[in-house]
């Protein structure tokens, strides 16, 4: 199985989803990860478009050119099992959960550790601190 963890600098968790730098994958097997790899994210509208503050008909409601659909992320995680970030919006957690990933919202900083604690089923996850106006 496959899990992708947000983050800036392959140490700690994002803060953000979609405007994290990219993701670590681990590869687990038999309660071990075998291989971690890094891709960059190149397929969320915030990277694409130089994040939250750049305009550039950016729309959260769902309306307009561009309406935040989330396939291109889908799509390029659609080899994992869960993601994990310290944050994202509660649209893009439901996505997930509808194309059979996990998401969870940890308050967990470290990469290494969340990876441990997902392995040993122990991680935590909290909706509740999901961004609601991505909803």
């Amino acid at each position: 199985m496959k899990i992708a963890i947000a983050s800036d600098n392959q140490i700690e968790i994002a803060g953000h989803f979609g405007m994290t730098k990219g993701f670590v994958i681990a590869e687990i097997e038999d309660k071990k990860v075998v291989s971690k790899t890094y891709k960059e994210n190149t397929f969320t509208g915030h990277a694409q478009h130089g994040g939250e503050g750049h305009d550039h008909q950016h729309n959260h409601d769902g309306h307009g050119e561009h309406n935040h659909k989330h396939e291109t992320i889908l799509s390029a995680l659609s080899d994992c099992s869960a993601v994990i970030s310290n944050g994202m919006g509660m649209r893009i957690y439901n996505d997930l959960k509808s194309v059979n990933i996990t998401p969870y919202i940890t308050q967990v900083r470290n990469v290494d550790i969340a990876v441990d604690m997902f392995i040993n089923n122990k991680l935590d996850d909290n909706p509740g601190m999901g961004c609601n106006h991505h909803a």
